[in-house]
């Protein structure tokens, strides 16, 4: 077989009942916590954008309900449920060769499962195949380093899992990987310099493309193959190199079930709303502040020590010292220890434009200098390690090391702090009776008939 159909053979034959446990509840907690973001996301203009968009197409005869109210065709909806999950960059989060937010292919799997009447079990099972499928291809080689976006493995990751919940055949599902993998390429820029609202919908898109891609192979259309080995397939044009996808969780290879960790386990729910290799420097800054006891008056010059994936991505940018975008302001490494060292804490309102903008804030973020540090760089992705030096002007000098940010696997949110975060962002639009009801529902997904009552829930 070639890879194509390896994978297209995986996603057929896993079934709920291969699901440990406590895989099963994993996929609850991070169903919540997208929730939460997609609540959070709600008065962003961007959605607000894609929903007037998306309602046009208001009664046909396939429809998917949206997060916030009204109805769409499945890949409209794909696209304006999955931009809520990820737009506030605060969904969970994968570390390796390539970085992702796997939990961004909840919204194909949502949208789709509502329209097809799928029920909670379905819905678990082809999430779980969401997170294994994109973190097992994130492991195989780095995008980024050709330029490429991760979202670019999200197409096909979303094609199969909708695959799933389309019942399609092992030969549909190749098909549909063929199909999502030709015509997906995303480039980077989309996170270079100054950030747009597009940094925030690029995965949306590219799971709305694998939607799109699942639905056609389902009824028949035949896609381009072998779209990985192919003499001008993924390897040869994107990849550039080794591309070995290791055995995926359960996986049956040559009559032997390989019983690997499933990946959902492997990722990290995030405790701030910013990007995921600023959290260690986050956390860092506000043990600092204490050292100060919150007075940044006299803080002279502050150093910060990285890897390399923090220092391309959220820290190299001349940008990232005078953000005028939200989506600038969350991957700027400078602006994301600077107000946390400034304002004690990192939530939404830090990333509002009155906040990002303030000539004080910009003035202490301007102090900041980004290091790269080759030693730090060698502890990635085990460890996301930040080392912070404040330099008082006194001459006196403060410095912490951070490696494992709250959330990580090995510093894991507790279920009780992932219904926090839910709360925080779901009950001042929502209320506590109705994030009551949410919870228990989602709590009880196994149980649930349909999705559509989770989306009754979620209405304007």
């Amino acid at each position: 077989m070639n890879l194509a159909q390896r994978m297209a053979k995986y996603v057929y034959e896993l079934r709920y009942e291969d699901l440990p446990p406590s895989i099963i509840h994993e996929l609850k907690r991070r169903l919540i916590d997208s929730l939460a973001t997609a609540v959070g996301a709600m008065d962003a203009e961007a959605y607000k954008i894609a929903q007037r968009i998306a309602l046009r197409y208001h009664g046909c005869s396939f429809q998917s309900p949206l997060f916030g109210g009204g109805t769409t065709t499945p890949e409209w909806a794909t696209f304006v449920n999955g931009l809520l999950i990820r737009y506030l960059d605060y969904n969970d989060t994968y570390l390796s060769k390539e970085p992702a937010h796997p939990s961004d292919n909840l919204g194909p799997v949502l949208s789709l499962a509502a329209a097809l009447g799928s029920s909670g079990k379905e819905v678990i099972l082809a999430g779980v195949l969401g997170y294994e499928i994109q973190c097992r291809l994130c492991d195989a080689m780095s995008l980024r380093a050709q330029g490429v976006d991760h979202v670019t493995y999200g197409a096909i990751s979303s094609a199969l899992a909708v695959s799933k919940l389309l019942k399609s055949s092992s030969e549909q599902i190749t098909h549909a990987l063929g199909l999502a993998g030709v015509c997906n390429i995303a480039l980077r820029q989309t996170r270079s310099g100054e950030l747009s609202m597009w940094k925030g919908c690029a995965f949306a898109n590219a799971a709305r493309n694998g939607v799109v891609a699942a639905l056609l192979a389902n009824e028949g259309l035949s896609g381009p193959a072998p779209i990985f080995e192919g003499d001008l397939g993924f390897m040869k044009l994107v990849t550039r190199g080794d591309f070995t996808v290791a055995a995926m969780a359960c996986e049956r290879i040559e009559n032997t079930i390989h019983p690997a960790d499933f990946m959902i386990a492997k990722t990290y729910i995030k405790y701030w709303p910013a990007e995921y290799h600023s959290q260690t420097a986050i956390q860092a800054a506000l043990i600092l502040r204490k050292q100060l006891n919150g007075d940044v008056s006299k803080v002279a010059a502050i150093d910060i020590d990285t890897f390399e994936a923090a220092y391309s991505i959220i820290g190299k940018y001349t940008e990232q010292w005078q953000p005028k975008t939200r989506e600038t302001a969350d991957h700027s490494l400078p602006y994301c220890t600077a107000v946390a060292l400034a304002d004690g804490e990192v939530g939404l309102k830090q990333f509002a434009p009155e906040r990002f903008t303030e000539n004080e804030i910009l003035a202490l973020t301007a102090k900041v200098r980004i290091h790269l540090d080759s030693d730090l760089s060698k502890l990635y992705p085990e460890q996301i390690p930040n080392r912070i030096k404040i330099t008082l002007t006194d001459g006196r000098q403060l410095i912490h090391q951070e490696n494992i940010a709250k959330g990580h696997p090995n510093n894991a949110m507790t279920d009780q702090e992932v219904e926090n975060k839910f709360r925080r962002l779901f009950e001042p639009r929502y209320g506590k009776s109705k994030a009551d009801m949410v919870l228990q529902w989602c709590w009880n997904l196994e149980n649930q008939s349909k999705m559509q009552g989770l989306f009754d829930l979620v209405q304007a």
